[in-house]
């Protein structure tokens, strides 16, 4: 998968269940910015290339991306007000702003 511009990437399994109830905040999130995407990736026999290329080691992670390259990662859930800032502050990191 080629991740173009600023993306979000929530990695996770399918019975994780900080997975599942970090999936709907990341939507929520993202949905209210103009300025990237979200992709979730499920952790199967499909998506190894990606696993191994970003070294996932544990779910859920989320990672923010610019053109493939890794901005910033966060491991386990995070509560929405806490990922509201990071996220601010990684998107604007790889928009280039401060």
């Amino acid at each position: 998968m080629d991740f173009k511009g600023i993306c979000v990437v929530e990695v996770s399994g399918n019975s994780c269940a900080n997975c599942i109830s970090l999936m709907p905040i990341l939507n929520k999130i993202i949905n209210s910015r103009d300025d990237c995407n979200l992709y979730h990736i499920e952790v199967d026999e499909n998506n190894m290339d990606i696993v191994n290329k970003y070294e996932i080691d544990r779910v859920p992670t989320i990672l923010v991306l610019k053109d493939n390259k890794e901005i910033a990662r966060a491991r386990g859930f995070y509560p929405e007000e806490i990922l509201t800032i990071w996220l601010d502050d990684k998107i604007n990191q790889a928009k280039g702003n401060k």
